[in-house]
């Protein structure tokens, strides 16, 4: 069994086309990693077109649409660095994080990230980060 987040589940410095792009990177990881079936990730694209998972503070969290959990093996998060920053709307991203939440973990996950992501002073970190464990010193352990 993966942990929620583990340093696998990072990438860092990586330049992204346009928010499909971002969006199909955050998914691959979760797929990759075995935490989701690969039909998870058109269920994220899919969610975005309904409403924007672009949350404030340049983050996104895309997330799979209501029914999407059957391809859920396991809870996960992947986190995406972007520091050229990709568009949702009229907003750069720089940081996107996919979420994959398995028995109803999804709700909780996003209320843990959200206490995170509302300090700026967090983003800051996260948006200059050259190593994978100061993402993960800022995000933490985010078992459930």
């Amino acid at each position: 069994m993966n942990k929620i987040f583990n340093e696998n589940n990072i990438v860092l410095n990586v330049s992204l086309r346009d928010k499909p792009d971002a969006i199909e990177k955050a998914g691959r990881i979760l797929y990759e990693q075995g935490y989701v079936e690969e039909q998870y990730i058109s269920c994220m694209h899919q969610r975005e077109e309904v409403i924007s998972t672009y949350i404030g503070n340049n983050v996104a969290i895309p997330h799979g649409i209501d029914g999407s959990e059957k391809y859920i093996k396991e809870s996960g998060i992947s986190f995406v660095q972007c520091p050229d920053g990709v568009m949702y709307g009229d907003e750069p991203a720089y940081i996107i994080m996919g979420v994959a939440g398995k028995d109803g973990t999804h709700l909780d996950i996003l209320m843990k990230l959200a206490e995170v992501i509302c300090e700026e002073e967090n983003i800051e970190k996260l948006r200059n980060a050259t190593t994978k464990q100061e993402v993960l010193d800022v995000i933490g352990d985010l078992e459930m």
